[in-house]
This record gives C-alpha cells, sequence and structure tokens, in this order.
C-alpha cells in the first residue's frame, strides 16, 4: 500500500472511532437525561450517595449536579471549572450537552485546550477553553478578561493543590454553587491545607501524591466566611457542595462532621515512583515532617503529630 492510500485508510478509521465516540456519548446522555428523571421523582435527598450518576464526570458527580439545579434558582445558567485536562471527564460537561448552560474551563496545558476546541461540541455549545496554570495572584484577572457573569450558577474547582488558596483569593465573582475538591486523608477535624506554592504539583510537593489540596473542615470554614452552606458531599469522598445562603431553599445545610466521606482510593506512589496499592488513609499517616497550614491560626504544622 502506498503512502497516499495509508494516509487516506488512517483517515478514514480515525473518522469512523470519531463517529463511534459521539454516538457512544450520545447514548450516555441519554440515560443520564433517564436517571436524573428517576431522581426528580425522590424530593428531597439528605443523602447525596441516592442520587449519584456519572455521564462524563469520575465519580457519581453528574447526578447530585443535576439534582441540585431542581433545587436552586440559578439566576445564570453559567459555570467555572478549572483543572479539565481534555475535558473528557469533568463534573460540567453533561450540564454543557444536556441542559445547555455555557461556561468557561481552563486548564494549563495548551495540549489538552487545543484537543478540547477542536472536538465535536466545542462549535456546538457557548463553550469557552483558557489556557492557564492558575495561581491567586492571576484567576480574577481571568474572570474579568473572560467576562464572567458576576453571579455565576457553579464554580468546580480541582487542580489537586491549591484549591483553597484560590478559592479564598477569588473576589470579582460570587458563585451560587461551588464544588470543592478535599482530601479526605487530612481528617474531618483539623482545618488544614497545604502551604501555598504557584507552580504547585502534587508528586513534586510529596513522593506519595497524597500532600495536596485541603482538609473539608478548612473549606467549611472558608465556606462559611464566603457566605455559603455545606451541603453534603459525594459518596467517593472527593468533592464537597456548598450553596450560597440566600439560595438554600429546601435543602438542608449539614455539619463537616456529617458530611464528610472518607475516600477508599489507592493513589500513592513510593519513593521510587510506583504506585504501593495501599491505602491511602493508611499510607499518609506514615509520612514525618510534613507541614501543613492551619487555616484559622495561619502556623505551620506537623501533619502528623
Amino acid at each position: 500500500m502506498n503512502l497516499k492510500n495509508l494516509l487516506k485508510k488512517k483517515s478514514g478509521i480515525d473518522a469512523f472511532l470519531r463517529w463511534q465516540r459521539i454516538e457512544l456519548e450520545q447514548s450516555r446522555i441519554l440515560n443520564g437525561r433517564l436517571f436524573a428523571s428517576i431522581n426528580s421523582s425522590k424530593g428531597l435527598v439528605e443523602d447525596f450517595e441516592k442520587i449519584e450518576f456519572s455521564v462524563f464526570s469520575q465519580l457519581g458527580d453528574d447526578g447530585i449536579i443535576q439534582y441540585l439545579i431542581e433545587q436552586i434558582n440559578f439566576p445564570n445558567k453559567y459555570f467555572i471549572e478549572f483543572g479539565v485536562q481534555n475535558y473528557m471527564e469533568s463534573n460540567t460537561r453533561f450540564l454543557l450537552m444536556n441542559n445547555n448552560w455555557s461556561g468557561l474551563i481552563m486548564d494549563g496545558s495548551e495540549e489538552f485546550i487545543n484537543f478540547i476546541k477542536n472536538d465535536y461540541y466545542y462549535w456546538k455549545y457557548n463553550l469557552t477553553a483558557k489556557k492557564l496554570f492558575i495561581t491567586k495572584d492571576n484567576i480574577n484577572q481571568a474572570f474579568l478578561e473572560e467576562k464572567v457573569p458576576q453571579n455565576p450558577g457553579i464554580l468546580h474547582i480541582d487542580i489537586d493543590g491549591n484549591d483553597y488558596w484560590i478559592w479564598k483569593s477569588i473576589e470579582v465573582v460570587n458563585p451560587i454553587l461551588v464544588i470543592m475538591e478535599y482530601n479526605s486523608g487530612f481528617g474531618d477535624i483539623r482545618p488544614i491545607t497545604v502551604p501555598y506554592v504557584d507552580d504547585f504539583e502534587r508528586y513534586n510537593c510529596h513522593f506519595s501524591g497524597l500532600i495536596f489540596g485541603a482538609s473539608l473542615q478548612s473549606l467549611c470554614d472558608l465556606a462559611e466566611e464566603k457566605g455559603y452552606y455545606f451541603i453534603g458531599s459525594n459518596s467517593y469522598g472527593n468533592n464537597a457542595y456548598f450553596v450560597k445562603k440566600e439560595y438554600i431553599g429546601s435543602l438542608k445545610p449539614i455539619t463537616c462532621k456529617v458530611g464528610y466521606r472518607l475516600s477508599n482510593c489507592r493513589q500513592n506512589k513510593n519513593k521510587e515512583g510506583n504506585f504501593t496499592l495501599e491505602l491511602d488513609e493508611n499510607m499518609i499517616k506514615t509520612y514525618p515532617n510534613v507541614k501543613v497550614v492551619n487555616t484559622r491560626t495561619g502556623n505551620l504544622e506537623n501533619l502528623n503529630e
């Protein structure tokens, strides 16, 4: 086979695979609509585990978000999501394609952002993909440059590092619903987070990859400062949901202790860079001299005192 025919064949295969993926995703969206309809008939749900399902989300958050958009009166159907990588797995893509919300997504990788801009859904919906390595000093300017509504519907922060510090620094927008990744390995009592570093990367901070983000208590404290109620977590134990107090409606605020979920993840690595396959909650207790910030006092503390 000559080069020209080979290229034609490769192009045909790529087109077929792309068509297959689109068909599969459309099927998943239809299934998601069915699950969302079933959940809407359940009335008020106190445990988010009962309404979880995934279409594009990794861990059941599509179901939680679909439930909450039925419970909350959003003035703007606009979302913001950080750290989306190539957007194949995300917590806002089902919202974009099923509910026709608009939004801004950001990631520090130019390769990922270019992938998104060339994907089939990008021209179909009002989505903006921005390359930006987010810091506490550039986040507000990014929102202003992209003309983000002052009261966007949903903000989701999941950057495996400076999450607490980024939310704390946001001043120019007041989202109605905030979804924050938390580090369940930090427990449900101490208000702690990693020290702020502009170019934070979890496996550079500590070989295990487990020293990142903030505890749920730390995020609950920050939410109170910013005027939000904590209303629950996904069952996997990594995403917490906070709603602006004036939009609480029939939803029930809960305490950090009630809403905390311990993750059973095994994502930690040893010093050689290999996964140990030991539970993260067990391994994180074995690391000496790891410093974290107490967000109530501002002091550095040892993680394992």
